[in-house]
Formats: C-alpha cells, structure tokens, sequence
C-alpha cells in the first residue's frame, strides 16, 4: 500500500499564466521536502494546463507525471506515464481530454468536481473523481457521484503552498509505485481516501476559502 497525493502543485497562485516557471524546480524541491515530512511515497505534479518533469532527490517521496487541464466546463487530472506536455485554458473538451488521456496511457480524474465546474456533467468516459483537499465537506456529494458515474473516488490535497501538500491522500494498492501501477489500481479501484483533518488542515481550508473568493 502507498499514500499518494494525487494533485499538487509547483507554484502559488492560479492568476499566473499557465506555463513553467523559473519557480518550478524550487517548488518541486519544496513539495518532496514536505512530502516526506508529510509521509508520502509520491507526489502527482499536476500543475495548470503544462507538465514540466521533476525527479526527486531521493526515493521518497516519488513524483508522478500529471497536468490539471482546464477544459471548456472545469478541470480534469490527467495523471499517468505521459500526460500532454501543454494544453490551451479553457479550449478542449472533457471528452478530448479524457480520449487523449487514455491514448497516452493515463487516467482522467474529474478535479473539484463541485468548484466551478460542470465536468461531471458530460459525458466523458471518466476514470475517477477527486475528494479534493480544499472541500472535504463535499466528501459525501463526491462518493454519490463516484456510484453514479461507477468509477472509484481518489484524493488529492490540490497544494499550491509545499506545505499543505499530503492534507488529503490516496492509498494504493500495488506491488510498485510507477505512473503505469497509478493508472491500473485506480481504474481497478485498488484505491481508498484519507482525508486529513487536523486543526491546521481546517485552519488553511478556511484560509483558502477567503484566497479563492477575494483574490
């Protein structure tokens, strides 16, 4: 069994346009820094609409490709051995990203699906949705949605800050961790959420609420 954070983030802020940074391999130094402290085997770097590589430094925790694609109604997590490289805000469809997705091997994980976002809606062949980080109270709404689509639940903290990165995991089972294992146990469902709920965790969810309304 391995804890994975499943979205996560290199930079701060989302008003940044959405391509790499000179910031970037501070931030993935930063994230396995507190991945580690945090426990984790790996880390998904699924930062907005690019995928820039990273290796990490030592074994632990592992970094797995990924990108959050802005799609035409919301995000989707493509996670897996070889997301697109770069997509354009706002332009493809969930249908267009999911098809690329499982094309290049990977998993289509509807993000936030109650934070802005109609995704859930379509018709795309989704591999899982996302009890995000920033709104485990949707926890409940999240898993009535996984039976009705009949794909499994996976978590993710959607860290923008290293150390928020771990808040919320998911386990899974498998005998290795690499991108390839990461796409089979979620779409087996071999997969389970444990969302972290610590009075700092509260603390920055509300934090984050105040940063996504007024900023």
């Amino acid at each position: 069994m391995f804890t994975v954070d499943l979205h996560a983030h290199t930079r701060f802020f989302h008003s940044i346009p959405a391509e790499p940074t000179a910031y970037d391999p501070i931030g993935a130094r930063l994230l396995a820094r507190w991945g580690r402290h945090a426990g984790l085997d790996g880390v998904a770097l699924t930062n907005h609409d690019y995928y820039r590589p990273f290796h990490s430094a030592t074994e632990r925790p592992q970094f797995i490709p990924g990108i959050e694609v802005t799609t035409t109604v919301g995000h989707l997590l493509v996670v897996g051995p070889d997301p697109p490289s770069r997509t354009v805000p706002g332009e493809p469809t969930p249908e267009e990203v999911v098809s690329l997705a499982h094309r290049n091997g990977c998993a289509a994980i509807v993000a936030h699906p109650y934070r802005r976002s109609r995704v859930r809606e379509s018709d795309a062949d989704f591999d899982a949705v996302e009890i995000n980080g920033k709104h485990p109270d949707n926890a409940e709404r999240v898993r009535a949605l996984s039976e009705s689509l009949d794909v499994p639940v996976v978590g993710g903290s959607d860290a923008h800050y290293p150390f928020e990165v771990g808040r919320t995991v998911t386990r899974i089972e498998t005998s290795e961790l690499t991108p390839e294992n990461v796409v089979t146990a979620i779409r087996e469902g071999a997969v389970e959420v444990d969302v972290r709920g610590s009075r700092v965790d509260d603390l920055m969810r509300i934090g984050y609420e105040y940063t996504h309304r007024y900023l």
